[in-house]
């Protein structure tokens, strides 16, 4: 028996030849076992190939990154995931984005080095911090409720962020940017909370924590950058242009969680103490940033010039700070370490905020 069959080719479209047809069954037969064994998993490759969308297959994924010493699966009642663990943080999470998690460890990793840089030296850690962070928000919720306590409704009305509590930082992922900025900006409450002796004044904790919310990535490094943080400057402008100031003598002593109850008192605290300690540590190339070092050192080594009963209201975490104490305490520490003539400092410092917002232009 003879069969015909067509071939293509470029110069004679077609073209019509015998084939031996008992040969041609048999080189299709073997052909067809050739697919078939390429198409059979091999052992041991594919089964132990995991999928990202797995704790497995994402500790897998992660293990060889330079920031991470440790990747295990969590076993987490709200949903499954992975212990990331650093030099100085064990990160859980529920998050399974791989080119988030890819960044996390080093983010960190960089944030705490930031947070040291504060500091005119750096200071020795053994403990390693904690972060929960959750791929969603009803998993942050269902958290929430548990780790915070009979208070858990007061941190659901937090809208798009993360919270410091009970030695840990709790977040969810509210987009790459800003789930990276609020980690970092609770990141330093937490690393001041566990290394520092006395709590820092409201203006100074809160001021620090939003020099860690802008940042950029180059060549597999994070770079804080205070200066460019548009939510910070453009809040501090709309200050401005309202005459909403808040005095200094007034802002110093000021505690965001107690006093403060509209927005736009908020907006003007929380800019406002940013750009303090800019100004204490930038203006006049950084003439008040031995001043503001001694402050923060004090703080750390338990140095403050306090009497007993303020220095252990100061030291101890589990005294409510109540306003009253941070209004008196913020005064008199600022006097102390920063300078006593207040209406100069203001008038320097009102300069300075002018100076870094005159380029900023608000939406419409």
């Amino acid at each position: 028996m003879e069969l015909q069959l067509t071939r293509y080719d470029s110069k004679n479209p077609t073209i019509t030849m015998p084939v031996n047809t008992p040969k041609l069954f048999s080189t299709l037969l073997f052909c067809l076992l050739c697919i078939t064994a390429c198409d059979a998993p091999q052992a041991g490759k594919e089964a132990s190939t995991p999928r990202l969308a797995t704790p497995t297959g994402m500790a897998e994924y992660l293990k060889n990154i330079p920031a991470v010493k440790k990747v295990q699966p969590w076993s987490d009642e709200y949903a499954p995931g992975i212990t990331i663990t650093t030099e100085h943080y064990d990160i859980h999470t529920t998050l399974l984005d791989p080119l988030m998690l890819r960044q996390v460890p080093g983010f960190m990793e960089s944030a705490y080095r930031g947070y040291q840089k504060q500091l005119p030296e750096p200071i020795d850690t053994k403990t390693r911090l904690t972060i929960y962070l959750f791929g969603t928000r009803q998993e942050w919720e269902e958290f929430t409720k548990k780790f915070v306590g009979r208070q858990w409704h007061h941190y659901l009305k937090i809208r798009k962020g993360a919270y410091y509590l009970n030695g840990a930082c709790v977040a969810y992922n509210i987009g790459r940017k800003k789930t990276f900025g609020v980690l970092a900006h609770e990141g330093w409450h937490q690393f001041n909370s566990r290394h520092f002796t006395y709590r820092l004044p409201s203006w100074l904790d809160e001021g620090i924590a939003t020099l860690f919310e802008t940042f950029r990535y180059r060549n597999g490094t994070f770079y804080f950058e205070p200066a460019k943080n548009g939510g910070r400057l453009g809040g501090l402008r709309k200050t401005i242009l309202t005459d909403n100031m808040i005095p200094l003598r007034e802002l110093i002593g000021l505690n965001p969680g107690y006093v403060i109850d509209d927005s736009e008192s908020v907006l003007a605290f929380y800019s406002q103490a940013y750009a303090l300690v800019r100004f204490l540590r930038e203006e006049d190339y950084g003439k008040r940033l031995g001043n503001y070092q001694n402050l923060l050192m004090a703080g750390l080594r338990g140095k403050w010039p306090l009497a007993p009963a303020f220095r252990r209201i100061a030291a101890d975490r589990n005294i409510p700070l109540t306003g009253r104490f941070n209004a008196f305490v913020s005064a008199k520490l600022f006097k102390l370490y920063i300078g006593r003539d207040i209406e100069q400092i203001e008038s320097e410092y009102i300069a300075f905020c002018k100076k870094s917002v005159y380029r900023v232009r608000l939406a419409k």
